[in-house]
This record gives structure tokens, sequence and C-alpha cells, in this order.
């Protein structure tokens, strides 16, 4: 059987560097998920935009940051609200983030490596112990890259690792039926190293802070 697996080269990691110009939107279903119509859009799965201005009963839902674009068409896009039991009267708009490719990055890893807590309910009818699972902590994202003074990618990593600021991020996969992964992160170091006979190196740790949408 040919293996399925995914090719690592031509991976892409991108971060938050600005915002693009705002998309008219026209339409907003009924429904999950809500399925919101703007005409040439140019949007790119996984891409996160700002929706505002929307009028209705879905309109306090709907008008925040953070929306990531899913199962995009040439004039729609889907996002991750059920907007079962309420209206669109009219009016809207989307205003993507832009982003910054990350020059000269070598690899990345503990990526999803986090874990869900575990939430102690035994009580006096427990037989053994019992537990829930609490909220996912999507962990840490660690790339190995091979530094430069010139990249606004990596510009952009040191800036936001001085300023403590939450960015967005994407990791593009070459191929597979959801390969692009967007996230907000911390990045919490940007450490550099060299030796002799060789390039200088950094490692970024980057703390994802919420959850991963696959798109």
């Amino acid at each position: 059987m040919p293996s399925t697996a995914i090719s690592a080269q031509g991976t892409i990691v991108q971060i938050a560097t600005g915002i693009g110009g705002a998309k008219t939107i026209t339409a907003v279903t009924v429904g999950y998920p809500a399925i919101v119509t703007a005409t040439s859009h140019g949007l790119s799965n996984g891409d996160v935009v700002t929706i505002a201005s929307v009028a209705g009963t879905m309109a306090t839902p709907i008008n925040v940051a953070g929306w990531v674009v899913l199962y995009k068409t040439t004039n729609s896009f889907a996002i991750n609200l059920d907007t079962t039991g309420m209206t669109y009267t009219s009016g809207g708009t989307a205003t993507p983030a832009t982003y910054t490719a990350v020059a000269n990055v070598r690899s990345f890893s503990d990526f999803e490596s986090g874990s869900a807590a575990e939430i102690d309910v035994t009580n006096f009818a427990s037989t053994a112990k019992e537990y829930r699972l609490g909220l996912v902590d999507n962990g840490s994202f660690t790339m190995t890259i091979d530094h430069s003074n010139a990249d606004a990618g990596q510009a952009a990593l040191q800036a936001r690792r001085l300023d403590g600021v939450s960015t967005n991020m994407k990791v593009i996969l070459p191929s597979g039926t959801t390969p692009t992964a967007s996230f907000a992160g911390l990045i919490k170091k940007f450490t550099k190293s060299a030796s002799v006979d060789g390039v200088v190196t950094a490692s970024v740790d980057v703390r994802v802070n919420g959850a991963i949408s696959w798109a």
C-alpha cells in the first residue's frame, strides 16, 4: 500500500504582522457552522478575521475578533459559530489579519503536546476514583531556525518576545485534507547559538494561547 505520510518539505510558518482590507459581508446563514457570504473575499482557510457591524440578533456573538476561516469558497466561508435561532438583518465586514512567513525554519516540535487537566469528582458513593477532563492545554510549539537579521518574520517573532503580546500564527503543511493550523501564541524565547564552521541558529519557544483550529 502506498504511503500516505505528509512530507514536511514545503511547510510554512507565518506570524501575523498587520491587517488587510475589510471584506463586505452580505449574508450570514442560520445554523452551524455559520456561512458568511462575502463576494470575491480572497481569504484562505486558516486566515483569522475580525467581524464587525453585523446587524440582527446574532450581532453580539459574531461581532468579535478571532474567527478562523473554514471551508472557504470564492464567495463565502464558514466560522465556528452556531447561529441557530438567531437572525441576520444586514451589513457586516470581515477584516483579516495579514501574515509574514518566517524564513529559514528547519524544524518544529511539540505541537499540540499539551493535555487536559484531570478533575477529581470522587464522592462518598464512588467505588473507585472518578475523574473528568478539564480544559485542554495545547502546550508549546518549538522551532529551530537559521537566524537572519534581514527577515521580517523573524523580526516579528523577536518583537513579540519583547512586548509579550499574544499574536496569531499559522503552520501550513504542504499536503493533507486540513493542512493549516491557526492559533494564538506567546513568544517566550528566541535564543541564538553559533559554532565554528556553522551558521547562527535560533531556538524559538511559542506558548499556544488557546485553541488550535485546523482548516
